[in-house]
């Protein structure tokens, strides 16, 4: 699969632009896993153009993380494009556009998912940015605001025609936000028209190897994104991919707590001790190694609750001798 001049090879698996989640530590964490592109997380446009410093801080990149791609989001064309050239300044690979989170501080504004109910501004916006800049632009979105106005198959080619390189989609409407079941059916549809010539990338509720392969066999997209799938459990990329390669590899419990550990040293190293460890409780929460554990509520709770690498460090031994021993 090819994004403008950008080859990832056959069926790339990529990681997912996500707020509070995809820091440069972890996308590169995820890359080294085997994640073909990783993303950003989402930038604001307004912000970035009024020079706020922790909005400027997500545009910085590790030589080692690409293909990288940053991501940015807007309700008005102007500040889309100012923001977008001043992305293109910092030298990701591509810039891609959100119209898809769903969150109320942003689809609430009309930027992200909000955008789904203006599509003849989401279109100008598109065209404007493509217009702008000399890196493939890009973009995500949902099937549609509602379960009424699943629009995706006609908003594709739309898109298309605007000049992007690929669209990702993700298999929920807004009003879904992330309940219930990402429905495929329609990313499906929607590869299978022949007006598409751009790449369809699918998204949503992948979380395993098998889950990968059927999203490429049955619904026949060129690419896959994982996004929470990954949150506390970066060595999908490698599952998924060698299961891809058809020689699987299955990531041993040592590797994966060296793989916590590191998101925790380097978070801490990136912010500072105490914030550090608040970003990293959400992959601590998600993380699929603690899933089933017996008896393991109280651990659970103390390992949320923890203001120090020390008291981190200290816990998880206490579960490897506990429960992998």
């Amino acid at each position: 699969m090819k994004i403008g001049n950008i080859d990832l090879g056959e069926r790339p698996v990529m990681l997912a632009p996500m707020e509070d989640v995809t820091d440069p530590s972890f996308r590169l964490i995820c890359r080294e896993q085997g994640a073909r592109m990783v993303y950003t997380e989402f930038v604001s446009a307004e912000a970035l153009v009024r020079n706020i410093a922790s909005t400027a801080r997500k545009l910085h990149i590790d030589e080692r993380e690409r293909p990288v791609a940053i991501q940015i989001y807007g309700r008005d064309v102007e500040p889309m494009v100012e923001a977008a050239k001043m992305v293109e300044a910092a030298q990701p690979d591509l810039i891609d556009i959100n119209f898809g989170c769903p969150v109320k501080k942003v689809a609430g504004k009309g930027a992200g998912a909000g955008m789904l109910r203006d599509i003849p501004k989401m279109l100008a916006i598109t065209e404007a940015v493509v217009k702008s800049v000399s890196l493939p632009v890009t973009v995500k979105t949902r099937l549609g605001w509602d379960c009424e106005n699943k629009i995706i198959r006609d908003l594709g080619p739309r898109l298309q025609d605007c000049g992007i390189k690929a669209l990702t989609v993700h298999g929920r409407t807004r009003s879904q936000m992330y309940t219930g079941q990402a429905d495929w059916t329609l990313i499906g549809e929607l590869k299978g028209d022949s007006r598409m010539e751009i790449p369809v990338i699918g998204n949503g509720d992948i979380t395993t190897p098998e889950g990968c392969r059927k999203a490429f066999e049955e619904y026949g997209v060129d690419g896959v994104m994982i996004g929470r799938g990954a949150i506390g459990a970066p060595w999908i990329f490698k599952e998924v991919d060698s299961f891809m390669r058809g020689a699987p590899v299955k990531v041993e419990d040592a590797e994966k707590f060296a793989l916590l550990r590191r998101q925790i040293r380097e978070s801490i190293d990136r912010i500072d001790e105490y914030r550090g460890i608040l970003h990293i409780r959400r992959h601590l929460a998600a993380t699929p190694l603690f899933k089933g554990l017996p008896d393991f509520r109280h651990i659970r709770i103390r390992m949320l609750r923890a203001e120090t690498a020390d008291e981190l460090e200290q816990i998880f031994r206490e579960i490897e001798d506990k429960y992998f021993g």
